[in-house]
């Protein structure tokens, strides 16, 4: 029983105050009076007598005053709480943004205004249990569930629950989990075809081959009337990184000068950049080089607009042949004498592609895995399809091009954000055929951070999808066979682009983690495990000096399937990111021999200071002025912290399935789903870091 405390004591009325007196008197005419007090006339009057109604209102309002300024001081404060939050979280006051959206930190800020409304509710319902009194134990109105009633309505909430799992949830997980399988087998049949299909082109030794000398011996120091007029072009948009060499390389190209035209497509909108750029070109220009700046003011249909603007060019006419080389890529100086000579006696032959090889390939875990994906798809994917039916996807760059081809195809248009494989699908309906040179190799390098190469495989992944809904009618009326048309639908567009990356992701990121928890619909050992560590071993054969990377490569794959499946939903369903373009970052760097032979170029160019002899004053303060520029610190910007929720969220996810498997004991399945855990977890988690140094 709580203490009762009476304070009615302390102010009751008939409280006597001071001491009895007892008086005696002498004269017994006077009787004996016993004096308990003063008396009512010499007591003193009470204050609260004296008050009138006004006097109590106005301390009433003052009270209520003081409350009220209390409150509104509260939530002043909480206001302030808040919008410092979502100034934070939400505008990224004081943080540099990179090209990112304001509304990246909603969630965040949700979750924690959710959590102090919870809080609040939480408190207010204690603060009335408290008023009525649900706090005393022996209140009889109170009933308190004993161990007994817990355990039994435990019991029968769980028995309840695995009904409702084993007639409900488990029957559509296993249905989906069943057609995963089958696409994943079905996918696993394609790539061991194209594996063996590889390694028939190595047995045999078969490669596109030149039929006689397409040059004469006196060509190189004569008229050289045996070589095609070619166009080459260089689209860049802010690339300070790696435009000098890019250029350095082209203007190296061994072909006649007058029969070859450099252009410098520049979608740049930093002039700063702009005037790097033009400084190049004029550098080369003044060394005789053919070479020509083109630079937009309007910057629409990104590549694919730059590429058309400068076809539609007068001059343009006169070329044969065009090759197209991204800002990052060297070419070595014998480029066009081992490509364009195949298009001699030829007419139906469209586009040669070289294959590309990655200067960085070794800097760190990201680029090696990213080599084992790109040496399987050059060595196996394009060479087989080049080799059997003479199809496969432009690149986009090292590749020369017919422009005969390219004008009958219809051009470069910018409705997706793959405009090679888009002009490489209608040159193939019509009628045109592609060769592909794997020992043809051309410099160049991969993204080196993880957000570079998010952004690179998202536009990979997406734009296949939005040009698969618009090409469907064009394929279907087109005049060619029907194995064309089914080997561009099915293998080309649904089976690589589509079911890839939807079975990767709902099988080993969805089914896999949800079996854990659902056992009735488990996956088979062999579809989490041993398929597809074969799989991944046929992968990495095209780079066998990866073989010690397989495990990583393993889960990173399944890793990155969200970021894939994620691409390939916006491209099929024409979200807002489909069109998103966003030029991969690069770092600039260079072969130990292109870095010899830019230091020899460095000291010729020392001792020649007549390379400027044609310029003006005014020209020379302007490329100082540049030089300057160039050499100038460039300020560090601050990076913004950016969480990647899904990464980190499957991590945990799987790493708590991986925990459930211990308890059930699968072997199996508790090392896999650690491993995949842990690797989502460490990307998260390096992607934060990243961001934070």
């Amino acid at each position: 029983m709580a203490p009762r405390l009476d304070f009615s004591n302390w102010w009751a009325k008939d409280t006597r105050k001071g001491t009895p007196v007892v008086v005696t008197m002498e004269n017994p005419n006077f009787s004996v009076v016993e004096i308990d007090g003063p008396d009512a006339a010499f007591r003193p009057v009470e204050k609260s007598r004296g008050k009138n109604a006004k006097q109590v209102t106005w301390v009433l309002l003052l009270k209520a005053n003081r409350a009220v300024g209390c409150v509104a001081w509260l939530a002043t404060a909480l206001w302030s709480l808040l919008g410092a939050i979502k100034k934070r979280l939400i505008h990224r006051q004081g943080v540099t943004m990179a090209s990112e959206k304001l509304g990246k930190g909603k969630l965040l800020f949700r979750i924690i205004r959710a959590f102090l409304v919870t809080a609040l509710a939480i408190l207010s319902f204690e603060v009335v249990a408290y008023l009525q009194g649900w706090h005393y134990f022996k209140n009889p109105s109170l009933h308190i569930p004993q161990t007994s009633d817990l355990q039994g309505f435990f019991h029968v909430a769980y028995v309840a629950w695995l009904t409702f799992r084993a007639d409900y949830i488990a029957p559509p997980i296993q249905a989906l989990s069943k057609f995963c399988v089958v696409l994943f087998l079905i996918q696993s049949a394609d790539r061991m075809i194209l594996c063996l299909g590889c390694l028939w082109i190595k047995y045999k030794k078969i490669k596109p081959t030149i039929a006689g000398d397409p040059f004469k011996p006196d060509d190189v120091e004569g008229s050289g009337n045996e070589h095609p007029m070619v166009l080459v072009q260089i689209p860049m948009c802010n690339e300070r990184e790696v435009y000098e060499q890019s250029i350095s390389a082209v203007c190296q190209l061994d072909w006649p000068k007058d029969r070859l035209l450099i252009q410098v497509l520049d979608d740049s909108d930093d002039e700063s950049i702009q005037f790097l750029i033009k400084a190049e070109v004029a550098k080369w220009s003044q060394k005789g080089i053919n070479i020509i700046y083109r630079h937009r003011l309007v910057r629409t249909g990104y590549k694919a607009g730059n590429l058309k603007s400068a076809m539609s060019c007068d001059y343009v006419k006169i070329y044969e042949f065009v090759a197209i080389f991204d800002a990052d890529f060297q070419p070595n100086p014998e480029f066009l004498k081992q490509t364009v000579p195949h298009f001699k006696d030829n007419p139906e032959l469209g586009l040669v592609q070289a294959r590309w090889a990655f200067v960085n390939k070794d800097e760190n875990l990201l680029t090696r895995l990213q080599n084992i994906n790109l040496c399987f798809h050059f060595e196996v994917e394009q060479q087989v399809n080049g080799v059997f039916i003479n199809f496969f996807g432009f690149n986009g760059t090292a590749g020369v091009w017919r422009i005969k081809a390219l004008e009958e195809s219809g051009g470069w248009l910018e409705r997706t954000t793959v405009e090679d494989m888009d002009i490489a699908v209608r040159a193939h309906l019509n009628g045109w055929k592609f060769i592909f040179l794997d020992d043809v190799k051309v410099l160049c390098e991969v993204p080196e951070s993880y957000e570079a190469y998010r952004k690179q495989q998202h536009r990979w992944h997406s734009g296949p999808m939005q040009l698969f809904r618009l090409c469907l009618p064009a394929i279907i009326t087109a005049k060619i066979s029907a194995c064309k048309k089914a080997n561009l639908i099915l293998l080309f567009f649904l089976l690589r682009k589509l079911i890839l990356p939807f079975y990767s992701f709902t099988l080993f990121c969805v089914i896999l983690p949800l079996t854990m928890f659902v056992p009735e619909a488990e996956l088979p050992v062999w579809v989490i495990c041993y398929v597809p560590v074969f799989m991944s071993l046929l992968n990495i054969l095209p780079a066998p000096k990866s073989f010690p990377f397989i495990v990583p490569y393993l889960l990173f794959e399944n890793t990155m399937s969200v970021t894939k499946f994620n691409a390939m939903v916006s491209g099929l369903f024409q979200l807002g990111s489909s069109y998103e373009w966003i030029v991969t970052k690069k770092a600039g760097r260079a072969s130990e021999s292109d870095l010899l032979a830019a230091a020899e170029r460095e000291s010729k160019t020392m001792n020649q200071p007549q390379i400027y002899r044609g310029a003006s004053e005014s020209e020379l303060s302007e490329l100082n002025q540049i030089k300057e520029q160039k050499e100038a610190a460039r300020v560090p910007v601050k990076k913004m912290n950016k969480i990647y929720r899904k990464e980190l969220a499957l991590a945990f996810l799987l790493l708590t399935a991986s925990v459930r498997s211990l308890l059930s004991a699968q072997g199996v399945h508790f090392y896999f789903l650690l491993f995949q855990g842990l690797t989502f977890l460490l990307v998260g988690l390096d992607l934060i870091g990243e961001q934070m140094s």
